[in-house]
């Protein structure tokens, strides 16, 4: 594989002792998710069990990743990470995590489809619970790449992305800006999503991670503390999040298995050098620094090494 979803998490940048100009940028975390038992190996939480999330999530996320499986399916080669990649925690027992990687065929223009969950109880007694479904096309086409993901850290607040991004320059290719984003209905979601009275744009403390969404990306936070609370953000992402999410996989979909937007060999190099730039500063500024304070040194070490294709 060659680029991972993670680079996406602000709240990643958590440290040991998160300082509290962090805690004044990033969701409240008021919760403790009850732990699941691990004690023996093949008990072991698999990427599909989605075990720290709510139901709500789990089953959306569940629908996602079969949808994508099931339309893609012939043109992705299982997943062969080694089990202590498919899932890792810490000594403690207090940060849990597991990730899912399926890499396109040759002949596919897909690279590869990367799904991941993330648990961490904090030392302020909250914990953090992150699911991520993330796709990526190779250098034969400049279709945008998928992400969606979820970021809960209470049981009535959630921080939602769901965004093609960009891998073109939108100014020097107004084209691209009209196929992908003028002409779909991802700015409709996006303006539906906003029309709720509990939810609010999202922004994220890094202008690094800012600069890569689209203009049309869903970054949101869902608060329904005053609201109705669990039952009222349950209904939300059933009702409004679950639709919009499933319409923006939709359309990543149809331009996967439809766009007939192959590239020279010149945008070809062009593409590769962005997608592996971007990669790299992504490693750089979230799993090298974050990885080692929730797992320790020689498991982020074996995470990273997976995720850059060493």
């Amino acid at each position: 594989m060659a680029q991972t979803i993670l680079h996406f998490l602000p709240i990643l940048s958590f440290s040991s002792h998160p300082t509290h100009h962090q805690h004044s940028r990033l969701p409240s975390l008021r919760c403790r998710v009850s732990p699941i038992s691990l004690e023996m190996s093949d008990q072991r939480p698999r990427f599909k069990d989605f075990p720290y999330v709510s139901d709500p999530i789990k089953h959306l996320m569940l629908d996602l990743v079969s949808t994508v499986e099931t339309r893609l399916e012939s043109q992705l080669l299982p997943c062969t990470l080694p089990q202590e990649v498919q899932y890792y925690q810490n000594d403690t027992g207090t940060a849990h995590g597991s990730i899912f990687v399926r890499s396109g065929l040759s002949s596919s223009p897909i690279d590869f489809m990367f799904g991941s969950w993330l648990h961490c109880e904090l030392p302020t007694g909250a914990s953090l619970n992150i699911t991520s479904l993330l796709a990526y096309m190779n250098d034969s086409t400049d279709t945008p790449q998928l992400l969606i993901e979820f970021i809960q850290s209470s049981p009535t607040s959630l921080v939602i992305l769901l965004d093609l991004p960009a891998r073109r320059d939108l100014v020097l290719h107004p084209d691209y800006l009209n196929t992908f984003y003028e002409e779909t209905s991802l700015e409709k979601q996006r303006q539906l999503l906003l029309g709720i009275p509990e939810i609010q744009p999202y922004v994220s403390p890094s202008l690094y991670i800012r600069c890569v969404f689209s203009p049309t990306a869903a970054v949101i936070r869902v608060d329904t503390t005053a609201t109705g609370g669990e039952d009222r953000l349950a209904e939300i992402v059933r009702d409004n999040v679950s639709p919009a999410a499933k319409e923006v996989l939709g359309i990543w979909l149809d331009f996967c298995e439809l766009s007939n937007r192959m590239c020279n060999e010149a945008d070809r190099v062009v593409l590769k050098k962005r997608d592996n730039m971007f990669k790299k500063k992504s490693i750089e500024i979230d799993l090298g620094s974050s990885l080692p304070k929730m797992f320790g040194q020689e498991t982020a070490d074996r995470i990273i090494g997976v995720l850059l294709g060493t």
